[in-house]
């Protein structure tokens, strides 16, 4: 054979063999095209139409998110990730035997994993990751032998992890994360040598976690959060040097944290054990994780001292919230003073642990890149330093539940990227600064339950963000700032309650239309309910309680259809219960006790529930359920035109009468002025009555805060008068205790007849009964700053004064209060109209103003002479009771005599040797034939 014949002869092999291959090779091709086509009918939806050009206009290889290999043409790859697909993965997708990667994540994608992908020889990738996929992971998945990455988390996937699992040797990244999958983690785990990543986090997997984790030692993230294991913290983890990520936060772990971390796992990058049961010290050595990014130990039992991090140069996130940290020492927060070397710091949350001591000033040394910096429901004291208007990139501020005292510092308001605030629950004082007008980012702003006063700045509508405000509990005055009101940004909270604001509550109300609570209860607030309330449709609490608002409740509130919390008690609403109260359906609790609201009570909606529905305290209702006990409305009516007729019937008669009486109770006066100095004029001056609502106001309902003094017959508390804010003492008798009654119509005849500069001045009396029916009986006086003379002589430090009775008394201070006594002394019994005998004189009842001016208070037990001879009057006054107090009260007292000026004199010497020895009468020194008296006669014989 020639040359020729021989080439000739191999061109024509060559192309048999090429179109014998070419139809092999589109044979094959071709059950590859079925299989995706028979994937594409299972698709229920393509939002992006991915797979329209999945059709036979072009070639298999140019379909959308199909890759196929450069000989044989067959797909190597399917991804369609996140592409919004639903429906269910084809079992045929089994037939892409050349396929080596499989990304359809983030999907919609539903049903089970067909068991059929076992069968894809060359897969090394399978994500299916963030899809709906449930049932069991496939056993036979053991199969793909070559398989590098299953992702299999963020679906509902149940049952165990296969144990067939375990010939994956090639394995490195295996995440089963986010599903529903039980049991424990199989221990053939440990030996998949080339694992690099588990994720097996957000599962109901529990037990112990096996050591022979520790065999993994190219493992570097372990994520084991958010199931139920137990037990402690295995050793051998502790030899996966590789480690850049560890984190069994939120399961049930015990015991102490291994010393060993900071110098075996020094790669380590994210450290978090929150929410578990670990317990003891967090180790010094922890500062050696120099490369640490996160560390995290919330929800723990840690406690004692938080070691120095000094080291921690690029630590961004420290959490060691809800431990047991701290030991209430003064150093317990200078850990904070090692982190001020770091400049990556963004989040330092150390709130809910025992920290005591003062924030230290190292806290404006911290990297300007702090956003976050939580230290609330601690025991951190003092003032807030200065220097935090360093931290200017701060977005989060919580300091709340502390014992912070003095001022918030006016350059808080430098921190102008600040979104929440919460300084409650401290005991700061003096003004809100108007700089919190800068902070033009918050959205949240919590100045609760401290003692703030003065008025609310309207700067702080600048706040155009605020979503959350809350000024409750504090000593706030003055109005509502129109322009407060104006936010409408707040759309949770608005608290203004537990303060003494005045005035109206303004129509800017009206603007809140996003607002879902609002609380101004318990201030000082007048006027009728503005009708504008009723734009604010997306309320379900308002309290307007413990004010004096009057009027009917508007008919605006109707739009209210979403309330469910009302509460309109203790204010002088009147007229008849709206009936557009019924249809709120969402109402659960509606409070009307209190006010003066009349006629039938409704039957239906809130107030078919007596125990979500109060209205005790308004007499003129009637019908309503029998619990609610409450008169027929029919026998009401009747009996009321019964006693109409009655009245009506006798007011002609009644009518003369009166006129009749006081013609006579004229004559009698224009005689009785011919004979006596007129008393119309001391009459003219007697307190005017003052109700028990106002005082419960004025005194934050009897708080024991409040309180300052407990007599024989009464309690004295502090408090502030409405309208002009007058700071007053309130003397609530105790008429339980004999004689009180009658202390408080003797003290109100005295004080009625009686004006000198030297004498308490009363302004109010009060005669009524309490919220619960009960009679009382109450003094409000003018307030003296530097309390009793008795605390000034004898200071203790449980004196409600103490900070003022470090001092002592001058001589001459002593002079002119003794000057001040003799004088008031002199006015009862020489200038009055009725000379007047007081009956105790002794420390506790003279009282010092601001300038240290005596004033004699008490005279519960006084005495008037109502005669022209004063023999003759003693003589007629009873003698039944001792007068006084044993050690002030003259000896013949005690043996029956009649009270006499010379008896209040004999007390004032006493209180004259008291002042200037410092001995007070009960002196333990003093007893049996020895007292006060005998000691300083003994003393001074001549």
């Amino acid at each position: 054979m020639s040359f020729a014949e021989f080439r000739s002869c191999y061109l024509l092999l060559g192309i048999a063999l090429a179109f014998c291959f070419n139809q092999i090779s589109s044979t094959t091709n071709e059950t590859d095209r079925l299989a995706l086509l028979t994937f594409k009918a299972g698709i229920a939806g393509d939002p992006f139409g991915v797979l329209n050009s999945w059709n036979n206009s072009i070639g298999l290889c140019e379909w959308y998110g199909v890759t196929c290999g450069r000989r044989h043409r067959r797909v190597t790859v399917l991804d369609l990730s996140s592409q919004g697909l639903s429906g269910s993965i084809s079992p045929r997708i089994g037939n892409l035997s050349f396929v080596r990667k499989i990304r359809l994540q983030n999907n919609s994608l539903d049903h089970e994993i067909p068991p059929q992908v076992g069968q894809l020889r060359h897969l090394r990738v399978l994500r299916l990751d963030n899809n709906s996929l449930i049932g069991e992971i496939p056993k036979n998945l053991s199969a793909c032998s070559i398989l590098v990455s299953l992702i299999l988390e963020g679906n509902q996937l149940t049952g165990e992890i296969p144990r067939e699992l375990s010939s994956l040797s090639n394995l490195r990244e295996l995440a089963l994360a986010r599903n529903n999958l039980i049991g424990s983690v199989p221990s053939f785990i440990g030996y998949l040598s080339s694992l690099e990543v588990l994720h097996l986090f957000g599962n109901n997997l529990s037990g112990r976690i096996p050591q022979v984790l520790g065999n993994l030692i190219n493992l570097r993230i372990l994520v084991l959060e958010n199931n139920t294991f137990s037990g402690t913290i295995p050793s051998s983890l502790l030899n996966l040097s590789s480690l850049t990520m560890f984190d069994v936060a939120r399961n049930q772990i015990q015991g102490t944290l291994p010393t060993g971390i900071s110098l075996k796992l020094p790669h380590l990058e994210f450290f978090s054990v929150d929410a578990n049961q670990l317990e003891g010290p967090i180790t010094p050595l922890i500062s050696n994780c120099t490369k640490l990014d996160v560390l995290q130990a919330s929800l723990n039992r840690f406690s004692g001292k938080v070691p120095s991090l000094e080291n921690l140069y690029k630590l961004r996130k420290l959490r060691i919230i809800h431990n047991k940290l701290g030991r209430g020492k003064p150093e317990d927060l200078n850990f904070l003073c090692s982190l001020t070397n770091n400049t990556k710091l963004e989040e330092v949350n150390i709130g809910l642990n025992e920290f005591g001591g003062v924030l230290p000033k190292c806290i404006g040394n911290l990297s300007t890149t702090l956003t976050e910096f939580v230290l609330g429901m601690n025991q951190v004291s003092g003032e807030i330093p200065q220097e935090i208007k360093n931290l200017v990139n701060l977005e989060v501020l919580f300091m709340d539940l502390n014992q912070f005292s003095g001022f918030i510092p006016p350059n808080l308001g430098n921190l102008q990227n600040l979104v929440k605030l919460d300084l409650s629950d401290n005991n700061l004082g003096g003004t809100i600064p108007s700089s919190l007008g800068n902070l033009t980012k918050l959205i949240i702003l919590d100045l609760g339950s401290n003692n703030f006063h003065g008025q609310i700045s309207s700067h702080l509508s600048n706040c155009r963000f605020l979503d959350f405000f809350d000024l409750s509990n504090n000593n706030l005055s003055g109005a509502i700032p129109p322009q407060l009101l104006g936010l409408s940004s707040l759309a949770i909270t608005l608290n203004l309650s537990c303060n003494h604001l005045t005035g109206v509550l303004p129509p800017e109300v009206g603007n809140l239309r996003t607002l879902t609570e609002l609380d101004i209860s318990n201030n000082l607030l007048v006027g009728e309910i503005p009708s504008s309330l009723g734009d604010c449709t997306s309320l379900t609490l308002l309290r307007l309680a413990g004010n004096f608002f009057h009027g009917l409740i508007p008919q605006s509130i109707r739009s209210l259809g979403g309330i469910e919390e009302l509460d309109l008690s203790r204010n002088n609403l009147s007229g008849q219960i709206p009936k557009f109260l019924t249809i709120f359906h969402s109402l659960q609790l509606l409070n009307l006790s209190y006010n003066k609201f009349e006629g039938m009570l409704p039957h239906e909606g809130v107030f078919k529930n007596s125990t979500g529905t109060s209205i005790i305290g308004n007499n003129e209702l009637c019908g309503g359920l029998p619990e609610f006990h409450l008169p027929n409305c029919i026998a009401k009516s009747s009996k009321s035109k019964k006693i109409n007729i009655v009245i009506l019937s006798t007011s002609i008669i009644l009518g003369v009468l009166v006129v009749a009486i006081i013609l006579a109770f004229i004559y009698l006066c224009w005689l009785k002025m011919k004979v006596n100095e007129p008393v119309s004029t001391l009459m003219d001056d007697s307190p005017m009555n003052v109700s028990y609502g106002t005082l419960v106001k004025a005194t934050n309902g009897f708080s024991s805060m409040n309180l300052i003094g407990v007599g024989s017959f009464g309690s004295v508390y502090k408090g502030i008068l409405e309208g002009k804010g007058t700071l007053v003492a309130v003397k609530v008798l105790h008429l339980v205790h004999h004689g009180a009654l009658k202390s408080f119509t003797a003290e109100c005849e005295a004080f009625k007849n009686i004006k000198h500069q030297n004498l308490l001045r009363i302004l109010r009396v009060c005669s009524s009964i309490d919220y619960q029916g009960n009679d009382f009986r109450a003094l409000v006086y003018e307030f003296m700053d530097n309390g009793s003379l008795e605390h000034w002589l004898h200071p203790n430090t449980t004196s409600s004064h103490g900070n003022e009775l470090s001092k002592k008394l001058n001589f001459i201070q002593r002079i002119s209060i003794a000057i001040g006594v003799a004088s008031a002394l002199d006015y009862l019994h020489h200038q009055c109209h009725f000379p007047i005998l007081h009956c105790d004189l002794k420390p506790s009842n003279i009282l010092l103003d601001a300038n240290m001016v005596a004033h004699v208070g008490d005279f519960g037990l006084a005495k008037f002479l109502m005669g022209s001879s004063f023999d003759t009057i003693a003589n007629q006054m009873s003698s039944v009771d001792l007068r006084g107090t044993i050690g002030y009260a003259p000896p013949e007292y005690a043996m029956g005599s009649k009270v006499s000026r010379e008896g209040d004199v004999y007390s004032y010497g006493i209180l004259l040797l008291e002042m200037f020895t410092g001995l007070s009468p009960f002196d333990n020194r003093f007893g049996d034939n020895l007292t006060l008296h005998s000691l300083v006669a003994t003393a001074l014989p001549d």
